[in-house]
């Protein structure tokens, strides 16, 4: 493989997508430190809103991996790092190329400018993926410029953007993800298919998003509680897409503490949130098809008896990223409008 600015950013983007969604209102961001021209000093990303961006978490290690038992290490508020690098680097980056899949932000707000900092590392480089089109954030690279500082942009645009677009998408409306486990043959019931790990990660999702959609013959059947207990997650406001609007209020669901549950077949109501997951099979899929933006496939490494793909399902995606969930894989895929 060859070793150019591309390499490296595909480091950048791989790391951000291992925390797509996990980030929310924030982007997922990813960037990766290298030293002269191939040592790779870090490989980093922003892992949740409010706390250090991409930038500061790479730029951290890699000031650590020469200096392993540097005070730094004890610091995990963004502004002591910044101000701990600022005062201390000693022109450690001078040589250094930065990737990074968005702009810089060139602004304070719960985290200080990452572009700032970097005006005052001075490395040699800053490779941008893609730019900020946030008009508080945007800009960086005009600060890394006036600072003398070379940067390049568009490097992998295509692919930061795929990484973008929920971002994107959120701020300016609705973004409507369908998550679905299965096993590899498609089966999606016959019991527990996802690991512990996966479930944890569901959980975790469910912590962030604002509105969490399931359809009515599921929550009749499976009688589910649908929280974020494994992480210790707040339970997502809940909508029973169904018809027929009586349900056991003896299901777990209902009996989660200031949780809102709607039931409606209005998907209007949909609009009303930023960031919306759907649970459910094939039959919801196929209903809610024109609504999603992605699907998230869970895949486990099993074959199993069971439910599988109806006959008159007719959908296309196109494959954004794939990662994995320990031994499960993750599929992002974006539906194709025909």
């Amino acid at each position: 493989m060859k070793i150019d600015d591309k390499f490296f950013m595909k480091l950048a983007i791989n790391e951000a997508w291992k925390y797509q969604f996990l980030t929310y209102p924030n982007p997922a961001v990813g960037c990766v430190v290298v030293k002269g021209d191939s040592e790779i000093l870090s490989i980093e990303a922003h892992k949740e809103a409010g706390k250090a961006h991409a930038e500061v978490n790479a730029l951290k290690q890699a000031f650590l991996k020469y200096h392993p038992n540097d005070v730094l290490k004890t610091l995990s508020n963004s502004f002591e790092i910044h101000e701990y690098l600022i005062k201390h680097h000693n022109n450690f980056f001078n040589d250094c190329t930065v990737y990074v899949t968005l702009e810089p932000c060139n602004h304070i707000g719960k985290t200080p400018s990452c572009a700032n900092l970097l005006k005052q590392l001075k490395p040699k480089r800053v490779v941008i993926a893609h730019k900020d089109m946030n008009n508080q954030a945007k800009d960086g690279q005009k600060t890394l410029e006036e600072a003398s500082i070379e940067c390049e942009v568009g490097c992998m645009k295509k692919e930061a953007y795929d990484l973008l677009y929920p971002f994107l998408k959120w701020n300016s409306g609705t973004f409507i993800f369908y998550k679905m486990a299965q096993t590899l043959n498609g089966t999606i019931d016959g019991g527990k298919i996802s690991s512990n790990q996966t479930l944890a990660y569901v959980h975790t999702l469910r912590d962030r998003i604002d509105l969490l959609v399931i359809g009515g013959n599921t929550v009749r059947t499976d009688r589910p509680t649908l929280d974020a207990r494994y992480v210790v997650g707040t339970a997502p406001e809940v909508l029973i897409y169904s018809q027929k609007t009586i349900f056991d209020t003896q299901i777990p669901l209902f009996k989660i503490p200031n949780r809102k549950v709607t039931i409606s077949d209005d998907l209007f109501k949909l609009l009303d949130y930023k960031f919306v997951m759907i649970e459910g099979g094939y039959t919801l899929l196929e209903k809610l098809k024109e609504k999603i933006d992605f699907l998230i496939l869970l895949v486990t490494p099993k074959i199993r008896n069971g439910l599988n793909a109806q006959n008159m399902i007719d959908m296309d995606f196109e494959i954004i990223h794939e990662n994995f969930i320990g031994k499960e894989k993750i599929i992002y895929l974006r539906r194709k409008v025909k």
